[in-house]
């Protein structure tokens, strides 16, 4: 190989090197990963991270050099994630140095007047003063990365409001005092502020709806409301979050409501109940509503109602108080309780986030499985989780029961060991995933697992009742209880491993909004838009466009009104009769029949196209009003097909012409002596191109309904032979001397058999006069 190979080989390793080790290093600077959380934990679970990190690799407990490096990064970590303004810079920036110039003091030039003038001086008054206090929307301000992978993100449980600026917007510098004063009240009770500058990051004002700065956005699961209001005040500012908020996101509590509000908990959520001494909720209250919807539903009793009077007898609550309890599957008893005069959020969000979940809760959704079942890979640190595979019946209320009692006695039941149960119908995949060492046989399936990552589970079966038993004994439910107690006992050991591993994918999310649910939602939202962009100018313009439409439509009616009342007055006098009549003709399908003539004769007959046939009735002058209609009625249904013509002939115009054509059929050379009489109620499929034609008449063979008949002649057209009866047909029937035969026909049934012979024609089974030629028709 030549030295340039191995140079550009070279080159690449180095880059590959560089990448690796870039990557690696800020991996290491990261403080979230370094305590391995998210970058949308809590200062609580900051704090439960760093605690845990620290016992474990604290130099007192581990002499090597490079556990202590270890030790020194959690704590820098730890103490950059717990200084709020440090947190904010480093999410904002990635830096994480303290001395950075981001942290620094700004000095305050506003004593030396630098941006203020005389009024005396200053033509202008005090008009054009630049707010020095615009670094406030500066130090706020965030990029649209950090937009789309935080804010969006987190306004599923957090409410965010973000100020769109522009350096340069005058209006935005003279409200500045009134957002920092809304900051310093909303933001102690959980909502994130934040600002962009909309020159800079015009994706995401265009995203957001904005259309003018200075504007006001509130974000909430990943909607956009939009502050329209002209008058900008903390008040108008709080009226407008309580009234985004989603509806009934805390619901009304009262005497004859409260058994079915603590009893339903089959939702998978525990309760918690808001005592206050006035009608309206506090917003504090309704953010950490919609904090812990998925996971804690709240309710609210105005203890001035007297509606709610028994719930405070039953209940002992001091009315001069704040109070919150929450319940979980006993309704009787609360499991923590909150009472002061005005409660912190903080101390708020602390207790109802350690009672956020029921005594034994259902993995319902991949949410709920990762918070009741974290996943841990350090083997003398595993968490385990015993679950209850059971049907979605009552019939299965008791395993249930016997369960929820265990995880209340069990001595293990910790962050260490958590007691949960999941539906057999809800979670196919996963159950199907762990089958393996399932004892199907046992009346209690009970599974133990540790989950080492997101998909990566080990885990262990539980010996419970045997399904044989018929009658749940207490000490059968007690054998249980000490068999799952000392499985978890010898599981916990960091020496003991399980059994069997798997790989799972997410759980199905049992609440997840059906189709209906969602199109109602998306609905609301849209009205909920609709009517904060459109103003008072839209709508009269609005208003304005329908009463136009409206008085258009009102004129049209009373015009058509009178022109009506005109046309009956017409057809009343005669006068519409003739036109009423045209009309109706002409909205029927048209069938033409045309007299074959003389003119005609070529276009009808000689010169048609291969596959084109006409259909020819013959009559007499007496008979032809009578027969044409039974005729037309007869072939309507064939009106559409491109390849027919009809037409009809008077037997004294085309006598002649119809004799030879019998003649040619026949193969002689004597003249036939045709009666006209008998050739009325004939009717002919002429093909022109091949020279053949069919025939119906009342008296012929083929035109006979018995069913020996019909087969007869179509084995005979089968064969390609003539029927002799045909042949005789056609000399006796038309002949002079036939006219004395008996069984004479009336007028009015010559065409009765018509439509089955119609059939039987385009079905092929007709028998076909082949001639030579087609004879002239004679003008005369």
């Amino acid at each position: 190989m030549s030295k340039p190979f191995f140079k550009t080989h070279f080159i690449i390793t180095i880059l590959v090197l560089c990448i690796t080790s870039a990557l690696c290093l800020s991996a290491l600077n990261d403080p979230y990963t370094i305590l391995g959380i998210n970058n949308i934990a809590t200062a609580q679970e900051i704090k439960k991270a760093y605690k845990q990190l620290a016992k474990e690799w604290h130099p007192d407990k581990i002499q090597s050099d490079g556990d202590t490096e270890k030790f020194i990064q959690i704590k820098l970590a730890y103490e950059l994630l717990s200084d709020t303004d440090r947190r904010q810079i480093f999410d904002r920036h990635g830096v994480t140095d303290e001395d950075t110039h981001y942290l620094q003091k700004k000095y305050d030039y506003s004593g030396y007047n630098r941006f203020s003038l005389d009024q005396n001086e200053d033509p202008f008054g005090n008009r054009f003063v630049i707010d020095q206090d615009i670094v406030l929307y500066h130090k706020l301000s965030v990029t649209a990365n950090y937009f789309e992978k935080t804010i969006l993100p987190n306004s599923a449980k957090k409410v965010h409001v973000v100020m769109f600026y522009n350096d340069w917007c005058f209006k935005c510098t003279r409200i500045i005092g009134i957002f920092e004063k809304i900051k310093d009240l909303l933001e102690p009770l959980g909502i994130t502020f934040a600002t962009v500058n909309a020159a800079h990051e015009q994706s995401i004002f265009r995203k957001t709806g904005a259309d003018e700065v200075p504007q006001l956005v509130l974000i909430l699961d990943n909607q956009f409301f939009l502050y329209r209001d002209h008058t900008f005040t903390p008040q108008k500012v709080v009226e407008f979050i309580r009234k985004k908020l989603p509806f009934r996101i805390v619901q009304r509590v009262e005497n004859d409501n409260i058994n079915d509000f603590l009893g339903g908990w089959m939702d998978n959520r525990v309760r918690a109940l808001i005592f206050q001494p006035r009608s309206l909720i506090r917003l504090r209250y309704l953010l950490t509503a919609f904090e812990f919807y998925d996971r804690v539903a709240f309710g609210f009793v105005n203890m001035n109602s007297l509606q709610s009077n028994n719930i405070i007898a039953r209940l002992k609550i001091n009315t001069s108080l704040d109070t919150v309890l929450i319940f979980n599957e006993d309704s009787t008893n609360y499991v923590a309780s909150i009472r002061m005069p005005d409660i912190p959020i903080q101390t708020l969000i602390d207790v109802v986030s350690n009672n956020q979940y029921l005594v034994l809760p259902r993995l319902s959704s991949q949410a709920m499985l990762e918070s009741v079942c974290p996943t841990e890979w350090s083997r003398p640190m595993k968490r385990l989780c015993v679950i209850l595979i059971t049907d979605n019946n009552k019939k299965n209320d008791f395993a249930r029961v016997a369960l929820r009692d265990i995880a209340l006695n069990s001595r293990y039941s910790s962050k260490r060991v958590r007691f949960a149960y999941m539906f057999k119908e809800s979670q196919p995949d996963f159950i199907k995933a762990i089958s393996k060492g399932s004892l199907e046989k046992n009346l209690l399936q009970i599974v133990i697992i540790w989950r080492r990552d997101a998909k990566l589970i080990k885990y262990e079966w539980v010996y419970g009742l045997n399904k044989n038993t018929n009658v749940v004994h207490e000490s059968l439910i007690n054998s249980t209880k000490n068999e799952i107690l000392n499985t978890v006992k010898r599981l916990l050991k960091s020496s003991e491993a399980l059994n069997y591993e798997a790989l799972v994918q997410k759980l199905f999310n049992e609440h997840s909004q059906g189709i209906l649910t969602r199109g109602v939602s998306r609905f609301l939202y849209l009205v909920d838009y609709l009517s904060d962009n459109i103003e008072d100018e839209h709508l009269l313009a609005a208003f304005s466009l329908l009463g136009t439409i409206g008085f258009m439509f009102a004129v049209g009616y009373i015009l058509m009104y009178f022109v009506r009342a005109e046309e009956e007055n017409l057809k009343a006098q005669g006068h519409l009769i003739e036109n009423q009549d045209q009309h109706h003709i002409n909205s029927i399908p048209e069938l033409k029949l045309y007299e074959l003539r003389a003119e005609k004769y070529n276009g009808m007959v000689r010169l048609l196209k291969p596959g084109c046939r006409t259909l020819l009735l013959i009559t007499d002058l007496k008979s032809r009003n009578k027969l044409i209609p039974y005729f037309h009625k007869a072939v309507w249904p064939y009106r559409k097909s491109k390849t027919l013509l009809f037409g009809h002939m008077t037997i004294e115009k085309g006598l002649p012409w119809f004799a030879e054509i019998l003649r040619l059929s026949l193969s002689t050379n004597r003249n036939l002596q045709v009666n006209p009489r008998n050739c009325v109620g004939t009717v002919l499929a002429l093909n022109g191109h091949r020279k053949y034609f069919c025939m119906y008449h009342a008296k012929h063979p083929e035109s006979v309904r018995g069913t020996k008949r019909i087969l007869k002649i179509t084995k005979i057209v089968l064969d390609t032979k003539e029927d002799p009866e045909v042949g005789t047909f056609l000399t006796k029937c038309y002949s002079e001397e036939s006219e004395a035969e008996a069984n004479i026909i009336l007028e009015d049934n010559l065409l009765n058999s018509l439509d089955n012979w119609l059939v039987r024609l385009f079905d092929g089974r007709t028998q076909k006069y082949y001639i030579n030629y087609w004879p002239d028709f004679s003008t005369k």
